[in-house]
């Protein structure tokens, strides 16, 4: 079992940087896929990025490809999400999830997750 503890999250203006983190409990941290969603009220848990267990593979939302960065350190049980240049848009609580099998952009696949993190970005 895993359990995920977001962080970073906070109100910025348009055009700021933020760095969420996801730390990680657990032995098994480096066996599982990793992933990034959002979800903005009123709207769909929705797909941000996805990272392979050893960190080679990566894949991006479109809409945020360019700009997000998602990154892991498996000695310190974490995963990164690095967001530039935020937009008004990426307004959401967004939650890192762990998948045991494979890379999905479905969050139904997903057997783990935190409790999210809030991030506000004002235009």
């Amino acid at each position: 079992q895993v359990q995920l503890v977001e962080s970073g999250g906070g109100l910025v203006q348009a055009g700021d940087s933020l760095r969420l983190s996801c730390a990680a409990s657990g032995r098994t941290f480096s066996q599982y896929v990793m992933g990034w969603f959002r979800q903005a009220p009123g709207k769909e848990r929705e797909f941000v990025a996805g990272i392979s267990w050893r960190g080679v593979d990566t894949h991006y939302n479109d809409a945020v490809k360019g700009r997000f960065t998602i990154s892991r350190d498996n000695a310190k049980n974490t995963v990164y999400l690095r967001m530039n240049n935020l937009k008004s848009e990426d307004t959401a609580a967004y939650y890192c999830a762990g998948d045991r099998t494979r890379m999905s952009t479905s969050p139904a696949s997903y057997d783990y997750w935190g409790q999210g993190t809030q991030v506000t970005v004002s235009s």
